[in-house]
């Protein structure tokens, strides 16, 4: 998920390089919502783990 996260980004940095404003701006707003959802699923992943441990 954070590949695709990075991969949205790039879209987004070249679509404004070439002034395409909107793609741009849908493309940096997918990346944003992927690394989030990245971040919670890595977060609850660790907390699973550390009560499975104990």
């Amino acid at each position: 998920m954070l590949h695709y996260a990075a991969v949205f980004f790039v879209i987004a940095l070249v679509a404004a390089l070439f002034g395409f404003g909107g793609i741009a701006s849908g493309a940096a707003s997918i990346a944003q919502v992927l690394f989030f959802v990245f971040v919670i699923m890595a977060l609850i992943s660790f907390v699973m783990s550390i009560i499975r441990k104990s």
